[in-house]
C-alpha cells in the first residue's frame, strides 16, 4: 500500500518554516485563509521556492464562489503565467458555471497555459452538481488530483463518499481529503483504501497586534496542533 501523502495549508512564514521542520511533501501555498485561502504574493511564493519546499499556488483572485468574469479570468490567468515563470511545482484551480457544473471549456484552456505544471482541482468540487460527473471531466482534461471534502461540510461527514470517489477513481487521478482534517479523524482518513492525501492548515484563530487600530482575528499555524495532528497518524 503506498504511503498517504500530507500536504500542509501554508499562508505565512511560519507556516512555510513549520512545512520545512516537518517534512511536508508539499504545500499548498495561499493568503487570507479567514477567507478560504487567496492567490498569495510573489514576495510569499519565492520564500516558499528558497525553502526548497514543492510549492503548490492556489489561485483565486478573490473570496465567494468559484463563477468567474471575464477579467477575473484574466487576472487568473496572468498569475499562472508568473506561476509558471517563477518554476514552481503546481497550481491549485477551480472554476464552475453559473450552474455549478465544472467549466470544462476555461479549465481545459488555463492548462494550456503551463501543462507541464502539476494541477489540482480544489474544494471548488464540492459545489458542483454531481462528483461522478465532475471526477470524469477532471480526468479528461489531465489534473492530478482533487481537493475534497466527500461532497460534506467538512471529511468528517465525508468519509462514506469519499470511500466511493477512492474506488470511483481507480487511480485515474488522485483523491486527497481536506476540510476540518483534525487530530481526532486524520487517523480514520489514514485508513481509507487508495486516499492518496491528506490536506490541513493546523490554525486557530488568534488575535494579531492586539493593541494596533488595526488589529484582526486570523487563522494562524499553531505548532502544537500541527504536531498532534502528525502523532495521530
Amino acid at each position: 500500500m503506498k504511503p498517504i501523502q500530507l500536504e500542509l495549508c501554508a499562508a505565512s512564514m511560519e507556516a512555510l518554516s513549520l512545512a520545512k521542520i516537518h517534512r511536508f511533501e508539499r504545500i499548498e501555498l495561499c493568503q487570507n485563509l479567514e477567507q478560504g485561502g487567496l492567490t498569495p504574493s510573489a514576495g510569499l511564493i519565492q520564500q516558499a521556492l528558497n525553502l526548497g519546499l514543492e510549492t503548490h499556488v492556489l489561485i483565486r483572485p478573490r473570496a465567494g464562489g468559484f463563477h468567474y468574469s471575464q477579467i477575473e479570468m484574466e487576472v487568473i490567468r496572468q498569475d499562472i503565467q508568473f506561476c509558471q515563470a517563477l518554476g514552481v511545482n503546481g497550481v491549485v484551480v477551480g472554476l464552475l458555471k453559473a450552474n455549478f457544473e465544472l467549466d470544462k471549456h476555461l479549465l481545459q484552456e488555463l492548462r494550456q497555459i503551463a501543462p507541464q505544471l502539476d494541477w489540482t482541482f480544489h474544494r471548488a468540487f464540492d459545489e458542483s452538481v454531481d462528483w461522478k460527473r465532475s471526477l470524469d471531466v477532471l480526468i479528461e482534461l489531465g489534473f492530478k488530483r482533487v481537493l475534497t471534502s466527500g461532497f460534506a461540510s467538512s471529511v468528517e461527514l465525508g468519509i462514506p463518499v469519499l470511500e466511493q470517489m477512492c474506488q470511483y477513481s481507480d487511480g485515474r487521478i488522485e483523491i486527497m481529503a481536506g476540510g476540518g482534517v483534525n487530530a481526532g479523524n486524520i487517523h480514520k482518513l489514514a485508513q481509507l483504501a487508495n486516499l492518496s492525501a491528506i490536506h490541513f492548515s493546523a490554525t486557530q484563530k488568534e488575535l494579531l497586534d492586539e493593541n494596533s487600530a488595526f488589529s484582526e482575528t486570523i487563522l494562524r499555524v499553531n505548532e502544537a496542533r500541527l504536531q498532534r495532528i502528525l502523532a495521530a497518524i
